[in-house]
């Protein structure tokens, strides 16, 4: 007969150890063992757990795949990140930082679902149905097929979405740190309540074929509480990101077995909710003025999406024995990279100057494409010459100074001729196919960091 026993679970690697310790033995954070109630095995058990209904192996050729058609989501941003549309019995992990707007969008979401007159289940752990409809009212959400349930409860929640069967339409959970399962004596959020409730509501969504979404709260640390438990269970993993102080908001895909990964749904965040954003780059460019020293548009790849995003950067004569770096919306390490290539290979004077570099919008680029973009705009703003304004640029920078090809190169193009650039620097291309330039549009191919510099600012130093 199986017995409880206490171990103690960290949060961050989900090792567990028969002790409490201050440091994790396995990744090293401080602070992290939460005493959890574990089910063992009895001496004499075999571990084994035979199923009723036991399956056989199946050839590859055999197996009946069938005709799945995704659900229609009917905002389209959403749609796009979850790979064209709703994927019947998948469980979707929604996280972000708090206040950035995942109930909001989620509620949104639930009640456009509920616009095919079936019914979506919006259980609440958090809020109260009362507090639920005061920010639906808001929203300017109405209709009888969204119904809300204020409970915490894994059974009860389960119970009365098999009530709505057959014509449940989808099953909201706002929080999974919030849910738990009477069998377990610890308390909800930790390590133990997660897995069992995810795997639950997992489990319930494979037999019913009724799409699950789960919010995952992130920690200080910018993950998801249980994000070796959570990620591992669900079909797909959605980011929604974005600067407080700012009014978009990214959806990024991170993992999807139904769809593409590192896709980028856009949205503004209104008094009305989260709106859709069906041109980011020119939302993302209609700040900006022209002829400045210091700006320099650079054309990114988030997932199959192309965006033009405007880099400013500022290098100004330091007062202090040691200069600053400081970075909005780019990688501190590739910062620090384009400013030795600068320093070394162009021989900009960057050793005494302090050094600021900003992502206008509050995105947050990670790819190599903007290195180019930073570059220029970095020794615009120390020559005091601005970028001509119909020009773009995109290509990653080598520590000896060149500058790299990168993929999806006509996508780029494409997007920056739709928006009126006429000219664009790209990487020179060595015995490839021919690529196919949009009408109207000027590619200027540059080998190193300096060759491109002098083209956008011209040859005089």
């Amino acid at each position: 007969m199986a017995k409880n026993e206490v171990r103690w679970i960290c949060k961050e690697c989900n090792w567990s150890f028969a002790r409490y310790m201050g440091k994790c033995p396995h990744c090293g954070a401080w602070d992290t063992l939460i005493e959890t109630v574990v089910e063992m095995d009895s001496p004499g058990s075999t571990g084994a757990v035979l199923s009723r209904n036991p399956q056989r192996p199946q050839p590859l050729s055999q197996v009946d795949t069938g005709t799945v058609e995704r659900l229609h989501v009917p905002i389209a941003e959403f749609a796009r990140v979850l790979g064209g549309g709703l994927v019947p019995g998948s469980i979707v992990l929604i996280g972000g930082e708090p206040g950035i707007g995942k109930s909001t969008l989620l509620l949104q979401v639930a009640a456009a679902l509920g616009m095919t007159e079936r019914p979506v289940l919006y259980v609440s752990g958090e809020e109260s149905p009362h507090q639920i409809k005061l920010r639906a009212t808001r929203l300017g959400i109405t209709g009888d097929p969204l119904h809300l349930l204020s409970e915490t409860e894994t059974g009860a929640i389960l119970s009365r979405a098999e009530e709505m069967l057959p014509n449940l339409q989808a099953l909201v959970i706002d929080s999974v740190q919030t849910v738990h399962t009477a069998e377990l004596a610890s308390a909800a959020g930790n390590v133990s309540q997660v897995r069992e409730c995810a795997a639950r509501f997992q489990r319930w969504a494979k037999e019913s074929g009724v799409p699950v979404f789960i919010v995952g709260h992130v920690t200080k640390e910018g993950s998801i509480a249980g994000p070796k438990v959570l990620e591992h269970i669900v079909d797909t993993v959605l980011y929604l990101e974005g600067d407080p102080f700012h009014t978009y908001r990214l959806l990024r895909s991170v993992k999807n077995r139904f769809g593409a990964t590192s896709e980028v749904g856009v949205f503004e965040m209104q008094e009305r909710g989260m709106v859709e954003v069906a041109n980011p780059s020119e939302a993302f460019l209609a700040e900006r003025m022209v002829n400045v020293p210091g700006s320099a548009i650079a054309v990114t790849l988030e997932g199959t999406r192309p965006l033009l995003v405007e880099i400013q950067a500022l290098a100004t004569p330091t007062s202090f024995g040691n200069p600053r770096r400081t970075v909005n919306g780019l990688d501190f390490n590739r910062l620090l990279l384009t400013v030795a290539v600068l320093t070394r290979r162009v021989g900009q004077r960057l050793a005494e100057q302090d050094i600021f570099a900003n992502v206008v919008g509050g995105l947050q680029i990670e790819e190599p494409a903007a290195d180019l973009a930073v570059a220029v705009a970095l020794a615009s703003s120390l020559r005091d010459r601005p970028v001509p304004a119909d020009l773009a640029l995109v290509g990653e920078i080598g520590l000896s100074g060149e500058v790299r090809s990168i993929g999806q190169l006509e996508t780029r193009l494409s997007e920056a001729a739709r928006l009126g650039f006429s000219k664009v620097l790209i990487p020179r291309r060595m015995g490839r196919t021919p690529l196919r330039i949009p009408d109207g549009l000027q590619t200027v191919q540059v080998r190193s960091v300096s060759e491109a510099i002098d083209v956008a600012l011209g040859a005089k130093h």
